[in-house]
């Protein structure tokens, strides 16, 4: 039997009365790509952490190539061949790709840049990146980032690679791209582990999937041999019934009117191209497109958060039937008539949250400016505080607990509950289960059912087709800042939704 490439053994890690990990088994074999599967909290990055020398493990072996080795820093694990590409990129703005993937290496004083972009460009043919060496950092898009860091750990060595949910900010497109290329460093004998949530992805791309649940190794299974539910089962520890009950929309009025909307960012480019629609109360509008379509300028336009060149946002008041325009108003004001934005962004922490802030101060973070004596009213905000961790199930030791140690889709469920419990009109969720697993995921589709079953008009910008199929009434598709259709979700396909997203329309036009 071959040795494997890596292997654990027993490692547990606590921080305080935490316990991150216990006893987890496992292996990864020469030419695998395994899966670590588990819901938010679960342990899966402490457990990469301790492999790529970030943290050290209370107890247990870590075994390379057969041999007990100790880890004690991202150095060691340099020197055993293993790197680790994390969620937030680690990169120097300023510098070219080539420059960040040199940075740190000790060439015995023999430093040439030129001989360096050759052997980057010979990475890229190996395995089928594409990435021009000498691109600034802060010109590329997300997944060109993720290249550099990809290249990096590769340029330094390493064939045990670790990946942390390394599709939550990419396309589908994208994503496909990124799972090509990982097959070709399976085939030249790479060991690579993944850690996501995203089922369909794990059953396509992975050999093996291991399962962590609280902390805990479940058991490892074969990829070809299990399915998404028995999946969900190990993950969650119950049955969690995958569907999304989709209710007829009744009593459906015009609650927002948005006619020939016009927007140009910074550099002069137009964004927004004579966009037109209504979003209708107790229905859920969504909104798909491939990234940097304009859904984020669309969403702030009505929210008053971006400026219009030209065009009307019409807001249908329901408690006296009065049209208000909101591009005359402030976003605060926007946000007291029950116009919510939930714009869960690439960094949940950067816009929404505060960090070092607990649960309950963030809760207060939106009702400070209403009373003189925000800071002696906490019952409140602390009783909403605990009900979005009961009713979200909100991994966190409590509610004075600081966001920053929480989670990433901990974090996100806090700035999806806080917006929800407003009670909104018009509600805008702008990826809300990105970086969720999947129970949790579900949990907020049905929250989005609750809220249109409410009357509210949900608008719903998702980036996984199957689920805006399902959950919404209504899809709005926009390309390059147009309105390339609006499509009845019940009755179109995923086919005709993709060919919609890649289509070059201009002039917005839209069917209602």
């Amino acid at each position: 039997m071959a040795t494997p490439a890596i292997e654990l053994k027993n490692i547990t890690k606590t921080f305080g009365n935490v316990v991150a990990n216990k006893d987890v088994c496992l292996s990864v074999d020469k030419g695998e790509i395994l899966s670590i599967l588990g819901e938010n909290g679960s342990g899966k990055t402490t457990l990469m952490n301790m492999i790529s020398g970030i943290y050290f493990p209370d107890h247990g072996q870590i075994m390379i190539d057969g041999k007990e080795v100790v880890i004690r820093s991202p150095k060691d694990a340099f020197d055993y061949k293993i790197g680790m590409i994390h969620q937030h990129y680690k990169l120097v703005e300023v510098f070219t790709a080539a420059q960040n993937i040199i940075l740190g290496m000790d060439d015995d004083g023999k430093y040439s840049l030129k001989k360096s972009i050759a052997q980057i460009k010979a990475i890229c043919d190996q395995y089928g990146f594409e990435l021009d060496p000498n691109k600034k950092i802060y010109d590329m898009s997300v997944s060109e980032k993720q290249t550099v860091e990809i290249i990096k750990v590769l340029f330094k060595g390493a064939d045990i690679l670790i990946l942390d949910e390394p599709t939550a900010v990419l396309t589908p497109q994208e994503t496909e791209k990124l799972f090509a290329v990982l097959r070709n460093m399976k085939k030249d004998g790479k060991s690579i582990i993944i850690i996501t949530h995203k089922l369909h992805e794990v059953l396509s791309i992975s050999d093996h999937v291991a399962v962590l649940r609280k902390g805990e190794y479940i058991g490892t299974v074969t990829t070809s041999e299990t399915n998404e539910s028995e999946l969900t089962e190990m993950m969650v520890g119950k049955k969690v019934v995958l569907d999304i009950d989709r209710s007829e929309p009744e009593n459906s009025q015009d609650r927002l009117v948005i006619e020939n909307l016009n927007v140009t960012n910074r550099d002069g480019i137009k964004v927004l191209d004579n966009i037109s629609f209504s979003a209708k109360s107790g229905e859920i509008l969504g909104i798909a497109g491939i990234a940097g379509s304009g859904q984020k300028e669309l969403l702030e336009a009505i929210a008053g958060l971006q400026k219009l060149n030209e065009g009307n946002i019409s807001y249908i008041n329901p408690k006296d039937g009065k049209t208000e325009n909101l591009r005359n108003k402030t976003p605060m004001q926007i946000r007291e008539l029950g116009v919510r934005l939930s714009f869960v962004p690439e960094d949940r922490l950067g816009m929404g949250l505060v960090g070092n802030m607990d649960i309950v101060d963030n809760m207060m973070l939106r009702s400070y400016r209403k009373g003189k004596t925000a800071f002696l009213q906490r019952k409140k905000p602390k009783e909403l505080a605990e009900k979005i961790i009961n009713d979200l199930e909100v991994v966190t030791p409590s509610a004075s607990t600081p966001v920053r140690r929480l989670s990433g889709g901990n974090v996100q469920k806090v700035l999806v509950g806080r917006e929800i419990s407003s009670s909104p009109t018009v509600l805008m969720a702008a990826y809300p289960v990105r970086g969720l697993d999947i129970n949790s995921s579900y949990l907020i589709y049905n929250i989005l059912n609750n809220e249109k079953k409410n009357g509210t008009a949900v608008i719903f910008v998702g980036e996984d087709l199957d689920v805006l199929l399902d959950l919404c009434d209504r899809i709005l598709v926009l390309s390059s800042g147009c309105i390339s259709g609006i499509v009845d979700a019940r009755t179109t396909t995923k086919e005709e939704v993709g060919l919609l997203m890649t289509q070059n329309t201009k002039g917005g036009k839209g069917n209602e």
